[in-house]
């Protein structure tokens, strides 16, 4: 997860920045938008760096992970909860095997493509599809990593993301990523293939490339009237 958020994260800056030429202040106005999104006074101001657009983070296959062991089902949905509130993103869990999580799909689609309202329901209990749109957690209510009293302050850890992750993989040990061997983008990979999710994101893909394409035209045209107007040589 963490290899795909810093993905998305510099794809997104790299189109800020490619826009920067029409709008010097998109990123200024972005930040805004997050914020409006989340709350201006949010109590956890300070513990949250928001995406620069609309993120959620969810989780499929809900059907299987109900029957998990309930200390890893709490593990994880707190892990999450953390991850997606410190990143100013919505969290839903989904399953294409029940027809109540197939329907919040289907609303959360609406919500991102065509703007309809996401609502304020919020679901934090682990023993549940968890539901939480985006400002509506608190760290109060996640609370800490699931680690001993004297672990928290101790190892490697610098910042609460890496006692979480140390928290995590604790229980869900992690294979090695430096492996060349594996797949360079994990959203591509087969197995967390979901038809409803994968159909959303190559809509996204194809939506940015068209205005990353836009903009490089919007730029070039801007440079070329410039010069026709002898305002650069």
């Amino acid at each position: 997860m963490e290899k795909l958020l810093n993905a998305a994260r510099t794809q997104v800056d790299a189109v800020v920045a490619a826009t920067n030429n029409i709008d010097p202040e998109i990123k200024i106005k972005l930040k805004k938008r997050a914020w409006e999104r989340l709350g201006q006074d949010h109590p956890d101001k300070d513990m949250i760096d928001p995406f620069l657009i609309p993120l959620c983070i969810i989780g499929s296959k809900y059907d299987l992970f109900q029957d998990f062991d309930s200390e890893k089902r709490k593990t994880v949905c707190k892990t999450l909860r953390f991850v997606a509130h410190t990143h100013g993103a919505s969290l839903q869990f989904s399953s294409t095997k029940q027809e109540a999580l197939i329907n919040r799909s289907r609303n959360l689609i609406s919500h991102f493509v065509f703007g309809t309202p996401m609502g304020k329901t919020m679901q934090a209990d682990h023993n549940k599809p968890l539901l939480i749109p985006a400002g509506l957690d608190l760290l109060q209510q996640i609370g800490t990593p699931p680690l001993p009293d004297d672990e928290l302050g101790m190892g490697l850890a610098r910042t609460p993301m890496d006692l979480w992750k140390q928290a995590f993989t604790s229980i869900f040990p992690q294979e090695n990523t430096n492996n060349p061997a594996m797949v360079d983008d994990p959203a591509k990979d087969i197995q967390y293939a979901e038809g409803t999710v994968d159909s959303m994101r190559i809509q996204k893909n194809e939506e940015l490339e068209r205005y990353r394409r836009l903009c490089e035209r919007r730029a070039k045209d801007a440079r070329q009237q410039a010069m026709n107007e002898g305002l650069v040589y």
